[in-house]
C-alpha cells in the first residue's frame, strides 16, 4: 500500500492529500517573486507602499484620557484649537493651517490633472496647504490652491523661478521615505506629450530622476542653497527640507543648521507612484521611530519648537495625527489617504481592475498609467472618471473627519489645544514601542529606553 494512503474502513487504500506546509523562507510570495524576475530579467517596479505585515508604529500606542486626576473638556461647549503655524523661525509670512494636516508632494505626471486640481481645491476649502512634486507646478493647481508649497527636487524637471516666487513655501526635497537614496520614477506610459513638454523629455520614454541635487553635494552646500532660496523669495516664505527616515539624528541637525524653518520627516510607510519593489520594504525606518529621533535631535541643539516638524508616511486618521503631535510633531502630511479619499482602490470599473490582474483594495498599479478611477493616469478617458468637484468634496469631508477625531482625543485628554498633547498622555502596548519611544509600557511607570541607555553606559541610571 502507498505510505500516503489510509484505509477507508473496508481494507481499501485511499490516497491522502498532504496538508500544505509552506516554508517561512520559501513562501508562495517569495517563489512567485523569483519566477517573475526570472521571466523579466530585471527588478520589479510597482506603486503604492510597503507590503510588510508588521511594523512598529502608532497602533502600538494608546491614549490615557482624563478621569479623576484630570478633567476632560466638553465637546460642544469648550473649544479645542487646531490652528497651526509653520515657518515661524525666519519667514515673514509663515504658513497658517486651520488644522495640523496638509497634503504632501505628489507630482503632476504621477497624478492626473484632475487629481491635482481636486487636491488643491480641497486644500483651499479646508484652509490647509498642498504641495507640488517632481515636474514643477501645474498652473491649474496654483490657481486652485490658496497655499501651495513648491518642491525643489534633484531633477529640476519643470523648475521655473517665477513659479517658485509665486509659492507660499519652498520645500527642498532631499529624500523620501518610500525610496530614500534614489530618484523618482515615471514610466513611459505616463509621459504624455504634455508631461514630456513640461519636463523637457521625449514622450513615452521612462523617466528616472537624479538622486542628488546638481548644485550642491553636501550639507555645507545646503546652507548656501537655503540662502539662495530665501533671497529669491525675499525672505517672505518658509523653507522646508524633506528627508526620509534614514540617518535621522544627523540629517535633522544638519538641516536645522542650514537654516530651514521646517523639517518634513517621511517614514518608510510612505507611498510612491512608482518604485523598485525592494525599496518599499527594505529601506528607511518606521515613522514613529524616526519622529522620536528627530525630536531628540532638535532638543540636543536647542531648536525644538523653533524648527517645526511635519510627520509624513502612512498617516491614516485623526488618531495617527494625535499620536504624532503627542510625540513632538507640529503637523502631519497625508498623501495616500488623500488619494483613497479621491477614490483610489474604490470598487468601481471592476473590469479595468481585472484587466490589470488586481482587485479593488489591493491595486498597486499606479505606475502603469491605467488607474481605473482616473487618479494616477494621463489617459484622457480614464482621467474623466475623476470629477474634480465631487473628488474635492470627498477630501474635504475626510480631512474634516480627521480633525474631529483629533479634537475628540485632545478634549478627552483635557487639552484645549491639540498641540498640547504630549508623551505623558500615552502608554505603550508593546515592549517594542516602549523601547523606541520611551513611553511607559501599559501597567508600568518607568522609561525602558532610559533604563537600557543606562545599562549601555554601565552606570545603572
Amino acid at each position: 500500500m502507498d505510505p500516503r494512503a489510509v484505509e477507508d474502513g473496508h481494507g481499501q487504500g485511499v490516497a491522502r492529500r498532504a496538508v500544505p506546509r509552506h516554508s517561512a523562507i520559501w513562501s508562495p510570495e517569495v517563489i512567485e517573486d523569483i519566477q517573475v524576475k526570472a521571466e523579466l530579467g530585471h527588478y520589479r517596479i510597482r506603486g503604492f507602499s510597503t507590503l510588510r505585515k508588521r511594523l512598529p508604529g502608532f497602533d502600538d500606542l494608546t491614549f490615557i484620557p482624563s478621569s479623576l486626576s484630570r478633567m476632560p473638556l466638553e465637546g460642544y461647549r469648550e473649544k479645542c484649537v487646531t490652528e497651526t503655524r509653520l515657518g515661524t523661525r525666519f519667514a515673514k509670512n509663515p504658513i497658517v493651517l486651520s488644522t495640523p494636516i496638509a497634503i504632501t508632494g505628489m507630482s503632476y505626471g504621477a497624478l492626473s490633472r484632475n487629481a491635482k486640481v481636486a487636491l488643491g481645491t480641497a486644500a483651499t476649502r479646508l484652509g490647509i496647504s498642498t504641495t507640488t512634486g517632481d515636474g514643477g507646478m501645474l498652473p491649474a493647481e496654483r490657481e486652485a490652491s490658496r497655499q501651495l508649497v513648491y518642491q525643489v527636487l534633484p531633477s529640476r524637471y519643470g523648475f521655473d523661478p517665477q513659479h517658485l516666487r509665486s509659492a507660499n513655501a519652498v520645500e527642498i526635497c532631499v529624500g523620501q521615505g518610500a525610496k530614500p537614496g534614489t530618484g523618482g520614477v515615471l514610466l513611459g506610459e505616463k509621459v504624455s506629450a504634455e508631461i514630456a513638454a513640461i519636463r523637457d523629455l521625449p514622450p513615452g520614454v521612462d523617466q528616472r530622476s537624479p538622486v542628488r541635487h546638481p548644485d550642491w553635494i553636501g550639507p555645507d552646500d545646503l546652507i548656501i542653497k537655503v540662502e539662495e532660496l530665501r533671497e529669491a523669495t525675499d525672505w517672505q516664505v518658509p523653507i522646508y527640507c524633506k528627508i526620509g527616515t534614514t540617518r535621522v539624528p544627523y540629517d535633522v541637525k544638519l538641516a536645522a543648521k542650514a537654516g530651514v524653518d521646517v523639517i518634513v520627516l517621511d517614514g518608510m510607510e510612505a507611498a510612491s507612484g512608482a518604485s523598485p519593489d525592494i525599496l518599499f520594504d527594505h529601506t528607511a525606518i518606521p515613522l514613529m521611530a524616526g519622529l522620536v529621533e528627530a525630536v531628540e535631535a532638535l532638543e540636543d541643539i536647542g531648536l525644538l519648537g523653533e524648527v517645526q516638524l511635519i510627520a509624513a508616511g502612512g498617516i491614516r486618521s485623526g488618531v495617527d495625527v494625535a499620536k504624532a503631535l503627542a510625540l513632538g510633531a507640529d503637523a502631519c502630511y497625508i498623501g495616500t489617504a488623500a488619494l483613497i479619499a479621491l477614490n483610489c482602490n474604490k470598487p468601481l470599473y471592476l473590469e479595468d481592475y481585472h484587466a490589470l490582474g488586481v482587485e479593488p483594495g489591493a491595486c498597486q498599479q499606479c505606475h502603469t498609467g491605467r488607474c481605473p478611477v482616473g487618479i494616477t493616469t494621463q489617459d484622457p478617458e480614464l482621467m474623466q472618471r475623476l470629477e474634480v468637484e465631487a473628488a474635492a468634496e470627498r477630501v474635504v469631508n475626510f480631512v474634516n473627519a480627521m480633525t474631529m477625531e483629533l479634537q475628540i482625543i485632545a478634549r478627552a485628554c483635557g487639552k484645549a489645544d491639540v498641540h498640547d498633547l504630549e508623551p505623558e498622555d500615552l502608554r505603550a502596548l508593546t515592549l517594542e514601542a516602549a523601547l523606541i519611544t520611551g513611553i511607559p509600557l501599559a501597567g508600568t511607570d518607568f522609561n525602558l529606553k532610559q533604563i537600557f541607555r543606562g545599562l549601555a553606559r554601565g552606570d545603572g541610571r
